[in-house]
């Protein structure tokens, strides 16, 4: 076995499918299993995976284990050679795994790879490629200093500057919606350490693997969505498993004096705050127009008719005239995109060449009754069925 797809999913069947769904289309010419490991969910994701995926290996847990010990379930029956840890608020493109497998086979000291993620309006995530949150670079993470002083290198290295998001490299720190590395790294490190709940299991895996001597990388020459803000609704508990995540790394790999320890308390109090007021809901602004990119009429009358508003539909080779006169009126528009017409690799491309025009983006995924995205980083998503 190649490779093996290892998805925790918590509570988000929608999001799931379609992340499965892109699996399963980047993964058709090579050997791969696809493993959902479900901490008890308590929609129907595990009824979902059994109709629609019954070839995919299905855990259901009990209870909700937690993102370390979920995952660490996938990856003691996974089969392959190498292990990709999935977000299942992701879309992959259909060439995600191949491109980053072969990348992968030509380092001769791999630790871990990490890809180019995107949210679902087509923006960048920084959090893509990070470097050691040593106390110093906590610091200028926490009181912002990287935006402030930009151009000063040293306050640059909690996103890892020394690259562009468009730059393939060499990182400390990757993060835990893709995580792509052979199945014997994983194991020798012992996996996600199961202490820590959540939030910090990343940096510490990425940080186990470095002091192995292995090397991490960022890889941008594949873009996944990873909508980031579904699987976690940032409250009272968010803030309060955020702090212990932090604490947790901070008291395994560095020791500091108690000055530090209250600096670091206050900071992440603060972080927190900030992180729990980013991520609670906005009222959502109704767009103004729709376009359907598709070729499908009948799915066009079907969306009107759940919308209540009236749609253009467009296929790539006509979409400049459509789109020219919607930038011309200034006005918000929300494309969906039909995956039973796109690739995801197109519709994840349509996202970065249209983003920041004012618009928000919707997927139809293949031969599914829903559109499914999300406006902003923090936004819980939405899904619109018919």
């Amino acid at each position: 076995m190649q490779l093996s797809v290892i998805i925790l999913n918590y509570n988000v069947r929608h999001f799931l499918e379609q992340c499965v769904l892109s699996v399963q289309n980047a993964t058709e010419n090579f050997n791969t299993e696809i493993i959902v490991v479900d901490n008890n969910s308590q929609d129907d994701s595990c009824q979902m995976i059994k109709d629609r995926f019954p070839d995919v290996i299905l855990i259901e847990n009990k209870e909700n284990a937690g993102f370390p010990k979920g995952n660490n379930i996938g990856a003691k029956i996974a089969s392959g050679k190498y292990i990709c840890i999935l977000n299942p608020d992701t879309v992959v493109a259909e060439d995600t795994f191949e491109k980053a497998l072969a990348f992968a086979n030509k380092q001769e000291n791999l630790g871990i790879v990490g890809c180019k993620l995107i949210d679902g309006t087509g923006n960048f995530l920084p959090e893509s490629k990070r470097g050691i949150p040593t106390p110093f670079v906590a610091f200028t993470k926490i009181f912002g200093l990287y935006k402030i002083f930009p151009g000063i290198k040293a306050f640059g290295k909690y996103y890892a500057s020394h690259i562009t998001e468009n730059q393939t490299g060499k990182v400390e720190i990757l993060v835990g919606a893709f995580m792509l590395m052979k199945k014997e790294t994983y194991e020798e490190v012992g996996g996600f350490d199961e202490d820590c709940f959540m939030y910090s299991d990343d940096i510490d895996l990425s940080y186990m693997v470095l002091k192995t001597g292995k090397e991490n990388y960022y890889f941008h020459e594949t873009t996944v969505i990873h909508y980031k803000g579904e699987s976690t609704i940032k409250d009272g508990t968010y803030m309060k498993r955020f702090q212990e995540a932090m604490n947790f790394f901070y008291r395994k790999h560095f020791t500091v004096s108690f000055f530090f320890s209250f600096f670091m308390k206050i900071g992440i109090i603060f972080f927190s705050f900030i992180k729990m007021f980013q991520g609670k809901p906005k009222p959502r602004r109704k767009p103004k127009s729709y376009i359907l990119v598709s070729e499908n009429g009948n799915t066009k009358e079907k969306l009107q008719q759940v919308l209540k508003k009236n749609i253009q539909i467009t296929t790539i080779e006509n979409q400049k005239a459509v789109f020219s006169q919607t930038f011309s009126k200034h006005e918000r528009t929300e494309v969906i995109l039909d995956n039973n017409y796109l690739t995801f690799k197109e519709s994840i491309g349509f996202l970065e060449t249209h983003k920041n025009n004012n618009m928000t983006f919707k997927f139809l995924p293949n031969e599914s009754h829903f559109i499914i995205g999300s406006n902003s980083s923090n936004d819980r998503g939405e899904v619109i069925q018919f």
